[in-house]
């Protein structure tokens, strides 16, 4: 045997034993307790003295013009269906731990759409979300720290079709793990 085969065979034993959690990309989360941090004029102001753990952005967002609140949307938890793969313009997942207690986290989206919807796996009392729309707007939607089962919802509707940049959540899992996906529909 050459030394290259040698090499390329103990490399693929290498790999072929570790452990599968190695081999999966991995997001690595660091835990930061901090306060709730509200851009001045957001509609909720409970929240300012609660400790949360902010995670990471995963990308960076840029916003055209200044950040302008819309009136908050009270969240009605209605039931929805999510539509076929073909109208799915994006999604995104976080999952969350109870010993953590309330996780602040921003997914980015990016993306052009007419609805949000919003999956859990799990239970999880939810805070609220920040949609932020590409011209500034930021529509929130106010779960009034309530305890949602799992499930599909409709999140938001936006018939008119925009661009969202981004969807903001606080929120805790109520079981031992809840893992939030939210999608955009085209």
């Amino acid at each position: 045997m050459t030394r290259r085969m040698v090499s390329v065979a103990l490399a693929t034993v290498v790999f072929l034993t570790m452990p599968e959690g190695m081999m999966a990309k991995r997001r690595v989360v660091v835990a930061q307790r901090t306060r709730v941090v509200l851009r001045p004029g957001h509609p909720i102001g409970r929240v300012t003295n609660r400790m949360v753990i902010v995670r990471p952005a995963r990308r960076v967002v840029a916003i055209r013009g200044p950040v302008v609140f819309l009136p908050p949307v009270v969240w009605g938890a209605r039931a929805g269906t999510l539509p076929g793969r073909d109208r799915l313009a994006w999604e995104d997942s976080e999952t969350i731990r109870r010993n953590e207690d309330w996780v602040d986290f921003d997914l980015g989206v990016d993306g052009r759409g007419d609805s949000l919807y919003l999956r859990i796996d799990g239970r999880a009392k939810l805070d609220f979300a920040e949609v932020t729309f590409e011209n500034g707007q930021v529509q929130v939607v106010d779960f009034h720290e309530r305890a949602q089962k799992a499930g599909t919802f409709q999140l938001l509707d936006f018939a008119d079709g925009r661009k969202v940049e981004s969807v903001r959540m606080v929120a805790k899992a109520v079981t031992n793990e809840a893992k939030l996906t939210v999608y955009l529909k085209r």
